[in-house]
Parts: structure tokens; C-alpha cells; sequence
């Protein structure tokens, strides 16, 4: 058994329903993780808003757009009066739904309750569609098992436990379709999962499956070497290690959350990245295997600020860094480089909502600098430091290129530079060069 997972691109239109449809029944028995149609999530989102602002008209006004867009999709995706008129039924019950918020209290509930309409939505669809061409499927709603814990975290138990309930008791569907994001929490309240969203809902369901591979679809193929609306020619990433993912979309490739995988990097299951748009493409395989003696590719995360704490006070002294960091702790504020001398410490943070004030109590233990508009540039691969040269590779290609700091030895998967903004897409265009001029 597979886990396949689309996005809102992959299923926002007919054509691209239709298009899903014929990838998935092409193996039977896997479970198939559907996100809202593209552009819905938004329009719900800004329905919940008028709602809490008690802008009745205009929510509701919203709401008929919205329908009247789905509702105009049913007799290009139907061949059947049947099925368009029991998924019209379907539908007008979710728009009556949401209509009817506006003699509900607003509260936090009432605001995930109603995001969870977009997939909902989009789940039904995509099943009526299958079923009308003979395809024995099953709708699994996702808040029947995705649950997540008073931590806020997923209740793996509970999901597991619930999840193969349900399969064992209906064996004999060619596919399973469940809903991505949505759960319930421990007050049995509609929630959404924070990190990666529906991404996370199919690495988790494979996880506690235990099943063969997890597969992310997009419209892009594969993770890239380096970003290609910056640099020409990049070329997708065959395979990367879970850690080597994880660094990547941390630092700028948008194509998963950084913590999505980590369900199934823990559980051993492979996770796949395909393209809709080009399916007989390879993708990227991230797995627990290691290439050994390789550079992967390139990241860059942008609006990042540099701060600066020296201090004479700092030499020999205990508690300094610890004094320091918790500052940036009372302030909730992560860090994500850091570097260190005798007499001082530099670091970066990319979340500036509380620069002001974590500034001015810097300033009780040293002279404190700010660099704004800065960029991270993170090389990911075999980084370990027995690989002799290798961090020389990477800095030699940014020998034109002023940079900040340098972050080399917290982790065997990447070395990171601090460069100015404006310096980034020649760092990028450099680096492809110098690391990736043999596979170019």
C-alpha cells in the first residue's frame, strides 16, 4: 500500500480532477490524501475573517462566489444528471453550513471549522468522480482518525489504531480518499495540522501504516538542485537523505515543510516527490540512505537580520551565551545561525517582530549591530568534516561575494553563509556553477 498525496493545483479544476483520477487507479488499494481546490482555503479564510469582524454581508457574499464557482465545475466533471445532482445536494449542504456561522459566536473552534470545509469539498468530488467510472472507492473522513494531542502534536496511537479499524472493516475498495490538514484536537474540536498541512496528514497515515512509500504530488519535479526562478538550467535531485530534505526546506525549498517527513523518516517509509504535470518523471526519492562524497543542492532563505553582541565582558566569562539566548527565548524568537569569538557573538533570527525590544536588552551586556536585509545561503550534502576540501568547494564559489558569517560543523548535511540580499542571485548562479558544472 501507497500513500498519494495532491495538493490544491493538482485537484483545482475538472480537468485536473479528472487527470488525479487516472494517475490513482492506475494501483489499487492505496490512500489517497486530497488538499482543498487552489484559491478555496483563501476564500474561507477571508470568510472566517468577515465573520469575526461580524461583516455578515460581506461573508455571505463571499460564500456565493464560492459556490457559484463550485457549482459550475459539477457539469464539466460529471458525465451523469445522477452524480451531478448528488453532488450539487452534497455541496449545498456545505455552503448552507457555512452560511449558517453567521448566527454562531465567532471563536478560534468556529474559524478551523470552517477552513475544514475546502477539503471536505474537494474529497467528496474527487470520490463521486471515481465512483461514476466504476471505481470501488471509499471516503474516509480524516476527522474519523487524525486526532492530535493536548502537546498539540499528532496522537500516533489514536491514528494507528484508528486507521487500520477502518481498513480492516472495508477491505474490498479498489482506493481509500481522506481529506489532508484537517483533525481533530483533544477537545474534540475540528483542527487543522500546522506543519506542511496535507503533506504531513500522508507522511503520518504512512508512518503508522508502515506503508511502502509516501508520495508527494506538485507541479513541480522533484526537489531542484538550486532555485530555478533564480538560476537557469537546475536539474532535479535524484535522492536526498531525510536530513539532507529537511535542511533544504528549512532553508528556502518551498516544496515541503521541514518537518512534515519526520513521521516517516522515524518509521522508515521512503517519501517521493512526482510531478502531475509530468508523471513518467523520476521525482526525488528522500530516504534514510546516505550518498556518500556528494553535493546536493543549494537554498537560500531571505529576510533574515544579523545582530551583533561584542563585549569585553564576554572573555572568560560563564553564562554569557546562555544570558544571551535567553533573551531571544523570553521574546520567542528563533535563531538560525550562530557564530562566536573571544569577545563577541553574531547571530540571525528571521522573525523581526520583536527586534526593538530584544535590541535594546542586548545592550545590557555589550555593544549590539544590526544587519537587515540579509540572506541565507545553506549548502546541503555529504558535509561531514573527515570529507576533506569540501567546505573549500563551497567557499571558494563565493570568493566575489561579501559574506557576513560563516556556519560549518553543526551538522554533517550543510555549510551556510550570511550574504547580503542583493548579493543572493549571484551567490546562487556562482555556486551552480562551481558545485554543479559536471551534471550541467
Amino acid at each position: 500500500m501507497k500513500v498519494q498525496k495532491f495538493g490544491g493545483t493538482s485537484v483545482g479544476s475538472p480537468q485536473r480532477m479528472k487527470e488525479v483520477a487516472q494517475l490513482i487507479t492506475a494501483e489499487k488499494k492505496n490512500i489517497v490524501v486530497l488538499s482543498a481546490m487552489s484559491g478555496t482555503t483563501n476564500s474561507l479564510v477571508e470568510i472566517a475573517d468577515y465573520f469575526k469582524k461580524r461583516n455578515v454581508e460581506a461573508a455571505n457574499s463571499v460564500i456565493g462566489k464560492l459556490r457559484a464557482k463550485y457549482m459550475d465545475h459539477l457539469p464539466n466533471l460529471y458525465s451523469k444528471q445522477e452524480t451531478i445532482d448528488k453532488t450539487r445536494a452534497f455541496l449545498e449542504e456545505q455552503f448552507q453550513a457555512l452560511h449558517d456561522y453567521t448566527s454562531v459566536p465567532f471563536d478560534d473552534n468556529v474559524g478551523k471549522a470552517i477552513l475544514s470545509h475546502g477539503e471536505i469539498m474537494s474529497t467528496n468530488m474527487v470520490t463521486n468522480y471515481l465512483c461514476e467510472q466504476g471505481v470501488k472507492t471509499m471516503l474516509i473522513p480524516a476527522l474519523d482518525f487524525m486526532r492530535i494531542a493536548e502537546n498539540g502534536e499528532p496522537d500516533m496511537a489514536f491514528i494507528g489504531t484508528k486507521l487500520k479499524e477502518i481498513l480492516k472493516a472495508n477491505p474490498d475498495y479498489d482506493l481509500y480518499i481522506t481529506q489532508g490538514f484537517i483533525c481533530m484536537n483533544s477537545s474534540n474540536h475540528i483542527d487543522n495540522l500546522q506543519r506542511g498541512g496535507s503533506d504531513y496528514t500522508a507522511c503520518l497515515i504512512g508512518a503508522v501504516l508502515r506503508c511502502e512509500e509516501i508520495q508527494i504530488w506538485t507541479d513541480i519535479d522533484g526537489m531542484h538542485n538550486n532555485d530555478p526562478r533564480v538560476v537557469d538550467n537546475t536539474t532535479p535531485v535524484r535522492q536526498l537523505n531525510f536530513e539532507e530534505a529537511a535542511e533544504l526546506a528549512y532553508f528556502g525549498a518551498k516544496i515541503l515543510h521541514p518537518t512534515c517527513i519526520q513521521p516517516a523518516r522515524y518509521a522508515g517509509v521512503p517519501v517521493r516527490l512526482l510531478n502531475t504535470m509530468c508523471p513518467s518523471a523520476p521525482g526525488t526519492l528522500i530516504n534514510n540512505d546516505m550518498q556518500l562524497g556528494s553535493i546536493k543542492a543549494v537554498a537560500a532563505k531571505d529576510n533574515i537580520t544579523a545582530i551583533k553582541i561584542v563585549s569585553s565582558r564576554m572573555l572568560l566569562a560563564t553564562g554569557f551565551l546562555r544570558k544571551v539566548f535567553e533573551i531571544f527565548e523570553t521574546y520567542n524568537t528563533s535563531i538560525d545561525m550562530v557564530t562566536t569569538s573571544e569577545v563577541g557573538v553574531s547571530l540571525s533570527i528571521d522573525d523581526t517582530s520583536h527586534l526593538a525590544a530584544i535590541v535594546e536588552k542586548l545592550k545590557q551586556y555589550g555593544t549590539v549591530e544590526v544587519d537587515e536585509n540579509m540572506c541565507i545561503i545553506c549548502v546541503v550534502g555529504d558535509l561531514r568534516w573527515s570529507n576533506v576540501g569540501f567546505e573549500t568547494i563551497a567557499t571558494d564559489a563565493l570568493s566575489e561575494v561579501p559574506v557576513r558569517m560563516i556556519s560549518y560543523g553543526g551538522s554533517n548535511h550543510n555549510i551556510s553563509f550570511l550574504i547580503r540580499e542583493e548579493d543572493k542571485a549571484k551567490a546562487l548562479c556562482a555556486l551552480s556553477a562551481h558545485l554543479f558544472k559536471a551534471a550541467n
